[in-house]
Protein backbone atom coordinates (compact mmCIF):
# COMPACT_ATOMS: atom_id res chain seq x y z
CA UNK A 1 0.00 0.00 0.00
CA UNK A 2 1.06 3.58 -0.55
CA UNK A 3 2.48 5.65 2.26
CA UNK A 4 0.31 8.63 3.22
CA UNK A 5 2.02 9.93 6.35
CA UNK A 6 5.65 9.92 7.49
CA UNK A 7 7.16 10.94 10.80
CA UNK A 8 10.88 11.75 10.87
CA UNK A 9 12.91 12.13 14.04
CA UNK A 10 15.70 14.52 13.08
CA UNK A 11 19.27 14.26 14.31
CA UNK A 12 22.78 15.20 13.21
CA UNK A 13 23.86 11.98 11.50
CA UNK A 14 21.30 9.17 12.05
CA UNK A 15 17.56 9.70 11.51
CA UNK A 16 14.50 7.59 12.34
CA UNK A 17 11.67 7.29 9.79
CA UNK A 18 8.16 5.94 10.45
CA UNK A 19 5.58 5.73 7.63
CA UNK A 20 1.98 4.50 7.67
CA UNK A 21 -0.60 3.66 5.01
CA UNK A 22 -4.22 4.82 4.77
CA UNK A 23 -5.24 2.19 7.35
CA UNK A 24 -2.75 3.47 9.90
CA UNK A 25 -0.56 0.38 9.53
CA UNK A 26 3.23 0.93 9.67
CA UNK A 27 4.71 0.14 6.26
CA UNK A 28 8.01 2.01 6.51
CA UNK A 29 9.93 1.60 9.76
CA UNK A 30 13.55 2.64 9.50
CA UNK A 31 15.02 3.42 12.94
CA UNK A 32 18.48 4.21 11.56
CA UNK A 33 18.80 6.16 8.31
CA UNK A 34 22.19 7.81 7.65
CA UNK A 35 22.13 11.49 6.80
CA UNK A 36 23.41 10.95 3.26
CA UNK A 37 20.55 8.53 2.51
CA UNK A 38 17.60 10.45 3.97
CA UNK A 39 16.85 12.70 0.99
CA UNK A 40 17.10 9.87 -1.54
CA UNK A 41 14.76 7.74 0.60
CA UNK A 42 12.11 10.45 0.80
CA UNK A 43 12.50 11.31 -2.90
CA UNK A 44 11.55 7.74 -3.87
CA UNK A 45 8.23 7.96 -2.01
CA UNK A 46 5.09 9.36 -3.66
CA UNK A 47 4.04 12.81 -2.36
CA UNK A 48 2.60 12.49 1.12
CA UNK A 49 2.37 14.28 4.47
CA UNK A 50 5.66 14.51 6.39
CA UNK A 51 5.85 15.57 10.02
CA UNK A 52 8.99 16.65 11.88
CA UNK A 53 9.80 18.36 15.14
CA UNK A 54 10.76 22.02 14.85
CA UNK A 55 14.41 21.70 15.82
CA UNK A 56 17.84 22.41 14.35
CA UNK A 57 17.83 21.79 10.60
CA UNK A 58 14.07 21.19 10.39
CA UNK A 59 13.37 24.13 8.06
CA UNK A 60 16.23 23.07 5.77
CA UNK A 61 14.88 19.53 5.44
CA UNK A 62 11.33 20.84 5.00
CA UNK A 63 12.40 22.93 2.01
CA UNK A 64 14.20 19.96 0.45
CA UNK A 65 11.24 17.61 0.92
CA UNK A 66 8.84 20.18 -0.53
CA UNK A 67 10.88 20.20 -3.72
CA UNK A 68 9.86 16.56 -4.21
CA UNK A 69 6.14 17.33 -3.84
CA UNK A 70 5.67 16.41 -0.19
CA UNK A 71 3.56 18.40 2.27
CA UNK A 72 5.75 19.14 5.28
CA UNK A 73 4.53 20.27 8.70
CA UNK A 74 6.68 21.12 11.70
CA UNK A 75 5.53 20.53 15.28
CA UNK A 76 6.86 21.96 18.52
CA UNK A 77 8.52 19.08 20.43
CA UNK A 78 6.33 19.59 23.51
CA UNK A 79 3.24 18.75 21.43
CA UNK A 80 4.75 15.43 20.28
CA UNK A 81 5.53 13.95 23.72
CA UNK A 82 1.89 13.00 24.60
CA UNK A 83 1.71 10.77 21.51
CA UNK A 84 4.74 8.67 22.43
CA UNK A 85 3.14 5.32 23.26
CA UNK A 86 6.05 4.11 25.39
CA UNK A 87 6.06 7.20 27.60
CA UNK A 88 9.19 8.64 29.18
CA UNK A 89 10.79 5.31 30.02
CA UNK A 90 10.65 4.09 26.45
CA UNK A 91 11.96 7.21 24.72
CA UNK A 92 14.09 6.44 21.68
CA UNK A 93 14.41 7.66 18.11
CA UNK A 94 12.02 5.08 16.66
CA UNK A 95 9.36 5.88 19.28
CA UNK A 96 9.78 9.59 18.58
CA UNK A 97 9.32 9.07 14.83
CA UNK A 98 6.12 7.06 15.45
CA UNK A 99 4.84 9.76 17.82
CA UNK A 100 5.52 12.46 15.24
CA UNK A 101 3.71 10.42 12.60
CA UNK A 102 0.68 10.23 14.89
CA UNK A 103 0.79 13.86 16.04
CA UNK A 104 0.99 15.36 12.56
CA UNK A 105 -2.40 13.84 11.63
CA UNK A 106 -4.30 15.35 14.57
CA UNK A 107 -6.85 17.90 13.30
CA UNK A 108 -6.35 20.27 16.24
CA UNK A 109 -2.54 20.17 16.15
CA UNK A 110 -0.72 23.50 15.94
CA UNK A 111 2.20 23.76 13.55
CA UNK A 112 5.31 25.89 13.19
CA UNK A 113 5.53 27.88 9.91
CA UNK A 114 8.26 26.61 7.60
CA UNK A 115 10.79 29.38 7.03
CA UNK A 116 12.29 30.07 3.64
CA UNK A 117 16.04 30.53 3.18
CA UNK A 118 15.85 34.33 3.00
CA UNK A 119 13.95 34.41 6.31
CA UNK A 120 16.62 32.35 8.00
CA UNK A 121 19.32 34.61 6.59
CA UNK A 122 17.71 37.62 8.29
CA UNK A 123 17.18 35.66 11.50
CA UNK A 124 20.88 34.74 11.42
CA UNK A 125 21.68 38.45 11.52
CA UNK A 126 19.34 38.95 14.47
CA UNK A 127 20.62 35.93 16.41
CA UNK A 128 24.25 36.95 15.89
CA UNK A 129 23.57 40.53 16.94
CA UNK A 130 21.62 39.40 20.00
CA UNK A 131 24.49 37.10 20.95
CA UNK A 132 26.89 40.03 20.88
CA UNK A 133 24.48 42.11 22.98
CA UNK A 134 24.23 39.37 25.59
CA UNK A 135 28.00 38.93 25.57
CA UNK A 136 28.47 42.66 26.11
CA UNK A 137 26.02 42.65 29.03
CA UNK A 138 27.81 39.69 30.60
CA UNK A 139 31.15 41.41 30.08
CA UNK A 140 30.08 44.58 31.90
CA UNK A 141 28.62 42.50 34.75
CA UNK A 142 31.90 40.60 35.01
CA UNK A 143 33.85 43.85 34.95
CA UNK A 144 31.71 45.38 37.68
CA UNK A 145 32.11 42.29 39.83
CA UNK A 146 35.89 42.18 39.41
CA UNK A 147 36.54 45.78 40.34
CA UNK A 148 34.20 45.51 43.33
CA UNK A 149 36.69 43.02 44.82
CA UNK A 150 39.10 45.96 45.11
CA UNK A 151 36.57 48.27 46.72
CA UNK A 152 35.53 50.08 43.51
CA UNK A 153 31.75 50.25 43.15
CA UNK A 154 30.41 52.11 40.13
CA UNK A 155 26.85 52.78 38.83
CA UNK A 156 25.08 50.06 36.87
CA UNK A 157 24.46 52.31 33.87
CA UNK A 158 27.02 51.47 31.21
CA UNK A 159 27.65 55.10 30.23
CA UNK A 160 28.42 55.99 33.87
CA UNK A 161 30.61 52.92 34.26
CA UNK A 162 32.69 53.76 31.18
CA UNK A 163 32.96 57.41 32.18
CA UNK A 164 34.07 56.83 35.76
CA UNK A 165 36.21 53.71 35.52
CA UNK A 166 39.14 55.55 33.96
CA UNK A 167 39.76 57.46 37.18
CA UNK A 168 40.07 54.17 39.10
CA UNK A 169 42.34 52.19 36.78
CA UNK A 170 45.48 53.28 38.64
CA UNK A 171 43.95 52.00 41.89
CA UNK A 172 43.89 48.44 40.55
CA UNK A 173 46.96 46.44 41.56
CA UNK A 174 49.14 44.26 39.34
CA UNK A 175 47.49 42.23 36.64
CA UNK A 176 44.01 43.46 37.61
CA UNK A 177 44.68 46.71 35.73
CA UNK A 178 45.64 44.77 32.61
CA UNK A 179 42.57 42.52 32.84
CA UNK A 180 40.19 45.45 33.16
CA UNK A 181 41.85 47.19 30.22
CA UNK A 182 41.42 44.07 28.08
CA UNK A 183 37.76 43.81 29.07
CA UNK A 184 37.13 47.44 28.14
CA UNK A 185 38.87 46.95 24.78
CA UNK A 186 36.75 43.85 24.11
CA UNK A 187 33.62 45.83 24.98
CA UNK A 188 34.64 48.44 22.40
CA UNK A 189 34.97 45.73 19.75
CA UNK A 190 31.53 44.37 20.66
CA UNK A 191 30.05 47.88 20.41
CA UNK A 192 31.49 48.23 16.91
CA UNK A 193 30.14 44.82 15.84
CA UNK A 194 26.67 45.55 17.21
CA UNK A 195 26.61 48.90 15.39
CA UNK A 196 27.58 47.17 12.14
CA UNK A 197 24.80 44.62 12.53
CA UNK A 198 22.31 47.38 13.34
CA UNK A 199 23.17 49.11 10.07
CA UNK A 200 22.96 45.84 8.12
CA UNK A 201 19.56 44.95 9.59
CA UNK A 202 18.24 48.47 8.96
CA UNK A 203 19.44 48.33 5.35
CA UNK A 204 17.78 44.94 4.83
CA UNK A 205 14.53 46.31 6.29
CA UNK A 206 14.57 49.35 3.99
CA UNK A 207 15.03 47.09 0.96
CA UNK A 208 12.08 44.84 1.87
CA UNK A 209 8.56 46.03 0.97
CA UNK A 210 6.85 44.16 3.81
CA UNK A 211 9.29 45.59 6.37
CA UNK A 212 8.69 49.10 5.06
CA UNK A 213 4.95 48.66 5.55
CA UNK A 214 5.49 47.40 9.10
CA UNK A 215 7.65 50.41 9.92
CA UNK A 216 4.58 52.60 9.39
CA UNK A 217 3.15 51.16 12.61
CA UNK A 218 3.88 53.14 15.78
CA UNK A 219 6.60 51.55 17.90
CA UNK A 220 8.01 49.34 15.14
CA UNK A 221 11.43 50.24 13.77
CA UNK A 222 13.75 48.48 11.32
CA UNK A 223 14.95 45.83 13.80
CA UNK A 224 11.44 44.83 14.92
CA UNK A 225 10.04 44.96 11.38
CA UNK A 226 12.85 42.79 10.03
CA UNK A 227 12.43 40.24 12.84
CA UNK A 228 8.64 40.08 12.34
CA UNK A 229 8.92 39.48 8.61
CA UNK A 230 11.59 36.82 9.10
CA UNK A 231 9.54 35.06 11.78
CA UNK A 232 6.00 35.38 10.40
CA UNK A 233 6.64 35.38 6.67
CA UNK A 234 3.32 36.19 5.05
CA UNK A 235 1.33 35.36 8.18
CA UNK A 236 -0.63 32.66 6.34
CA UNK A 237 -0.12 30.07 9.10
CA UNK A 238 -2.31 32.13 11.45
CA UNK A 239 -6.06 32.52 11.17
CA UNK A 240 -6.11 35.94 12.83
CA UNK A 241 -4.00 38.44 14.72
CA UNK A 242 -5.04 37.05 18.10
CA UNK A 243 -3.26 33.80 17.29
CA UNK A 244 -0.08 35.75 16.54
CA UNK A 245 -0.27 37.57 19.88
CA UNK A 246 -0.78 34.23 21.63
CA UNK A 247 2.08 32.65 19.66
CA UNK A 248 4.44 35.40 20.82
CA UNK A 249 3.19 35.06 24.42
CA UNK A 250 1.50 38.45 24.83
CA UNK A 251 -1.90 37.16 26.01
CA UNK A 252 -2.90 36.24 29.58
CA UNK A 253 -2.80 32.63 30.68
CA UNK A 254 -6.21 31.17 31.41
CA UNK A 255 -7.12 29.15 34.51
CA UNK A 256 -10.83 28.61 34.00
CA UNK A 257 -13.03 25.89 35.44
CA UNK A 258 -16.63 25.37 36.45
CA UNK A 259 -17.87 28.19 34.26
CA UNK A 260 -15.67 30.71 36.05
CA UNK A 261 -13.09 32.48 33.91
CA UNK A 262 -9.74 33.37 35.50
CA UNK A 263 -7.05 35.20 33.56
CA UNK A 264 -3.51 35.35 34.91
CA UNK A 265 -0.23 36.83 33.74
CA UNK A 266 0.86 36.76 30.12
CA UNK A 267 2.06 33.33 29.02
CA UNK A 268 5.49 34.47 27.74
CA UNK A 269 5.34 31.62 25.24
CA UNK A 270 7.12 31.67 21.91
CA UNK A 271 10.18 33.67 20.92
CA UNK A 272 11.40 35.90 23.79
CA UNK A 273 13.46 38.00 21.36
CA UNK A 274 10.44 38.93 19.26
CA UNK A 275 8.38 39.61 22.37
CA UNK A 276 11.07 41.85 23.86
CA UNK A 277 11.28 43.90 20.67
CA UNK A 278 7.53 44.51 20.69
CA UNK A 279 7.57 45.40 24.39
CA UNK A 280 10.44 47.85 23.92
CA UNK A 281 8.55 49.41 21.02
CA UNK A 282 5.47 49.79 23.22
CA UNK A 283 7.56 51.50 25.90
CA UNK A 284 8.92 53.87 23.29
CA UNK A 285 5.36 54.75 22.27
CA UNK A 286 4.41 55.63 25.85
CA UNK A 287 7.61 57.61 26.35
CA UNK A 288 6.86 59.70 23.27
CA UNK A 289 3.14 60.33 23.85
CA UNK A 290 3.59 63.86 25.16
CA UNK A 291 0.49 65.85 24.29
CA UNK A 292 -0.39 63.98 21.09
CA UNK A 293 -4.13 63.88 20.45
CA UNK A 294 -4.46 61.37 17.62
CA UNK A 295 -6.73 58.38 18.17
CA UNK A 296 -3.96 55.90 18.98
CA UNK A 297 -2.27 58.25 21.46
CA UNK A 298 -5.54 58.97 23.26
CA UNK A 299 -6.22 55.25 23.54
CA UNK A 300 -2.72 54.53 24.88
CA UNK A 301 -2.92 57.38 27.40
CA UNK A 302 -6.30 56.28 28.71
CA UNK A 303 -5.03 52.70 28.94
CA UNK A 304 -2.19 53.78 31.22
CA UNK A 305 -4.64 55.73 33.41
CA UNK A 306 -7.08 52.83 33.66
CA UNK A 307 -4.80 49.78 33.87
CA UNK A 308 -1.34 51.02 34.78
CA UNK A 309 1.93 51.36 32.90
CA UNK A 310 2.99 47.73 32.45
CA UNK A 311 -0.43 46.42 31.46
CA UNK A 312 -0.59 49.20 28.91
CA UNK A 313 2.83 48.21 27.56
CA UNK A 314 1.75 44.60 27.08
CA UNK A 315 -1.57 45.67 25.53
CA UNK A 316 0.18 47.94 23.02
CA UNK A 317 2.72 45.21 22.18
CA UNK A 318 -0.12 42.72 21.61
CA UNK A 319 -1.96 45.27 19.46
CA UNK A 320 1.16 45.80 17.35
CA UNK A 321 1.54 42.04 16.92
CA UNK A 322 -2.03 41.85 15.60
CA UNK A 323 -1.55 44.86 13.32
CA UNK A 324 1.72 43.39 12.04
CA UNK A 325 -0.08 40.17 11.09
CA UNK A 326 -2.75 42.17 9.22
CA UNK A 327 -0.10 44.17 7.36
CA UNK A 328 1.75 41.01 6.33
CA UNK A 329 -1.40 39.06 5.46
CA UNK A 330 -3.22 41.71 3.44
CA UNK A 331 -0.30 43.81 2.19
CA UNK A 332 -1.29 46.95 0.36
CA UNK A 333 -4.98 46.22 0.95
CA UNK A 334 -4.53 46.94 4.68
CA UNK A 335 -4.77 50.58 5.72
CA UNK A 336 -3.76 51.93 9.11
CA UNK A 337 -6.88 54.05 9.65
CA UNK A 338 -6.81 53.74 13.42
CA UNK A 339 -3.18 54.79 13.73
CA UNK A 340 -3.55 57.68 11.28
CA UNK A 341 -6.69 59.33 12.71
Amino acid sequence: MSIITIGIDLAKNVFAVHGIDDNGKPVLVRPKVPRVELLSLIAQISPCLIGMEACSGAHHWARLFRQHGHTVKLIAPKFVSPYRMSGRRGKNDAADAAAICEAVTRPAMRFVPVKEAHQQIILTLHRTRQGFVEERTALYNRLRGLISEFGIVLPQKVACLRREIGAHLEDLPGYANCCVGDLLAHADRLDALISDYDRTIAQAAREDAASRRLMQLPGIGPTTASALVASLGGGHEFANGRQVAAWIGLVPGQYSSGGKSRLGRITKAGDPYLRSLLVMGARAILAGLGTKQDRFSRWARSLVERRGYWRAVVAIAAKNARLAWAVLKYGEDFRLHAAAV
